[in-house]
């Protein structure tokens, strides 16, 4: 799944554009590497945002296509 789409599932950010621009800005970190939006995600991968003042570091426990807002909290755990 790409990046920017699995932002937006897992509800880490809001809207998918935001996450395009936010990874497009250098703001989103895959793995110690900035990443573009385009970047595949896979389980196991940690990714730091910097938006705002304090920045939020999770680490990808499932990709799904869909999710709710009760289980969208299980598909990263935050470092």
């Amino acid at each position: 799944m790409r990046l920017d789409k699995y932002l937006k599932v897992s509800r880490l950010i809001k809207r998918r554009t935001i996450a395009n621009e936010a990874c497009d800005a250098g703001k989103v970190i895959v793995n110690d590497k900035p990443a573009r939006a385009s970047y595949d995600v896979k389980t196991g991968d940690v990714i730091s945002i910097n938006l705002g003042v304090k920045p939020l570091t999770v680490k990808v426990l499932a990709v799904t296509e869909h999710a709710t807002k009760e289980n969208a909290a299980d598909c990263y755990t935050v470092i």
